[in-house]
């Protein structure tokens, strides 16, 4: 059964990154994201090929309980137990990730058959389903019930088995939902901490390695149930140091700040600690965790790396844990993100949507101004009426984490309502009708084509019978003296209804396009 384990060196990268990414910051690059994009990739290849492998172990656990029924029949039906609950739960998790695609508007690309990570770099999607002010929605509160349902049905599964003691402990560990604390030791409630801000790439990678513990909770399990033990301790040998950088990215000039850890945290306190070629003195750097505190000047913009070792004192003996690890310097922010949410231009006289960010700057600090333009209720909203002239400019200005502030601006055309098209029986342009279907019909206005819903009401038009005069209308429908003429027309006569005045409930509409009836009988 060797091949159904997870390797020491795997576990280890699995919780590499899982702690990686609950250190993530929201300020973040389109490489970040990127990154984001390829660490979901991993947990997705590294969750297949756990479930195919979890899938060996339980078969073989089904054929030792027919074999050895007495040693093996109850650990057997244990597994089944947990592979059905972690089943439930990692496709909770997964309608989870179908929503947040989904409320974002994200789909995979069917040419590369990925996600457009970079582009996912909204904060409001979770933000808005899952929390209010300080407390939770009932979809927030509905997330953490889940987790707790599942805690207590592995927890029911296993009992109080002394055996089970250890595995308990590591499971307890894997799905901790206690309150978290930042980096000024105020707590912050676990939900919060994970997801609240979050652009939507990360949110979704978060969720992908949470149905990565339960895949890794599986294989455990089952190990377990056959004999094995990967939530044993190992040696300091199969260790692997890991880099948790405060943020993922840092301006040109700033300095480093992040920790060094081993991929497990334990009492044990190193003889030594070099990073970047010089030699740390250990009793300042490292905390009552275990984990090694940095701090040095990053370099210039670009990515780099991080090089070290940790030795330790194993049998007598020094052994050394190499520390590898890489950031990203970005260049500090001289332009804002200034985009129309339906399209390139402005149009005049309606509330035209937009969001407005400033890369690496949260909401509070960037401030927006132009004509006719005006804050939403979320994050990065705005809308704008513009009503004179041809073209319009935002100013956006932001102030960044060292005080200094930074300013862009964007110049949009601004365009006219177009004109809409007549209509009839949901038809436009030139068309056939009955003549019955003309006389009780109702004359509409639609602007086709347009991303805005902007209804339109018909208040008169002119109809036009060949052979009799035209006829004036008021309202959307013809009236007696319109139904009149239309009596007299002959079969495969062309009507025609033109001068379309329509309102609407903003700008003023020109005349529709007239439209001409041929009469089919």
């Amino acid at each position: 059964m060797a091949g159904g384990k997870l390797s020491a060196r795997q576990k280890m990268i699995n919780l590499m990154y899982l702690v990686f990414i609950a250190m993530m910051a929201m300020n973040m690059s389109k490489e970040v994201l990127s990154a984001f994009g390829l660490m979901e990739a991993k947990f997705v290849e590294s969750n297949m090929d756990t479930t195919e492998k979890n899938s060996l172990l339980l078969a073989d656990l089904e054929n030792k309980a027919e074999e050895k029924p007495e040693d093996f029949a109850v650990p057997a039906t244990k597994a089944k137990q947990v592979s059905l609950a972690s089943d439930k739960f990692f496709r909770y998790i997964e309608t989870l990730k179908v929503d947040l695609l989904k409320s974002g508007g994200y789909e995979v690309d069917p040419v590369t058959g990925q996600l457009p990570f970079q582009a996912m770099d909204k904060t409001d999607i979770l933000d808005e389903k899952w929390f209010t002010g300080d407390r939770l929605t009932k979809g927030g509160e509905e997330v953490l019930a889940k987790i707790e349902e599942y805690k207590k049905e592995i927890h029911a599964i296993l009992g109080t088995d002394v055996k089970y003691k250890k595995a308990i402990e590591s499971f307890n560990k894997r799905f901790n939902t206690d309150p978290m604390k930042d980096a000024e030791g105020k707590e912050i409630p676990w939900l919060d901490y994970h997801y609240k801000g979050y652009p939507a790439i990360a949110s979704y990678t978060k969720l992908t390695a949470m149905q990565n513990d339960v895949k890794v909770t599986e294989a455990n399990m089952f190990n377990l149930f056959l004999g094995n033990t990967l939530d044993a301790a190992v040696s300091l040998n199969n260790y692997q140091a890991i880099v948790l950088a405060d943020k993922s990215a840092f301006f040109a000039g700033e300095k480093f700040s992040g920790r060094v850890v081993l991929g497990k945290y334990a009492n044990v306190t190193p003889t030594k600690l070099e990073v970047q070629g010089n030699e740390i003195e250990v009793a300042n750097a490292i905390d009552s965790t275990g984990a090694a505190k940095l701090d040095f000047n990053v370099g210039n913009v670009g990515a780099h790396e991080i090089q070290g070792k940790f030795t330790f004192l194993e049998d007598g003996k020094p052994l050394e844990i190499p520390i590898k690890g890489n950031y990203v310097v970005v260049p500090r922010p001289n332009s804002a993100t200034i985009s129309a949410d339906k399209m390139n231009v402005v149009y005049r006289g309606v509330s035209n949507p937009m969001t407005i960010s400033f890369a690496g700057v949260p909401d509070n600090k960037v401030s927006a101004s132009g004509s006719g333009l005006k804050k939403g209720s979320k994050p990065g909203s705005y809308t704008m009426v513009p009503t004179s002239g041809r073209e319009v400019t935002i100013n956006v200005s932001a102030t960044l984490d060292d005080g200094s502030k930074a300013s862009d601006k964007k110049t949009f055309r601004i365009k006219d309502i177009p004109t809409p098209s007549g209509q009839l029986a949901g038809k436009t342009g030139s068309f056939k009708l009955p003549r019955n279907n003309v006389e009780i019909g109702k004359i509409g206005a639609v602007l086709e084509d347009f991303d805005f819903d902007l209804p339109l009401t018909v208040t008169g038009f002119k109809m036009k019978v060949p052979g009799q005069p035209s006829v004036t209308v008021s309202g959307n429908r013809l009236n007696g003296q319109a139904k009149a003429a239309l009596r007299k027309a002959k079969r495969g006569a062309d009507v025609q209804i033109f001068d379309i005045k329509s309102r609407s409930n903003g700008p003023k509409i020109k005349p529709a396009a007239p439209i001409i009836i041929e009469l089919s009988n």
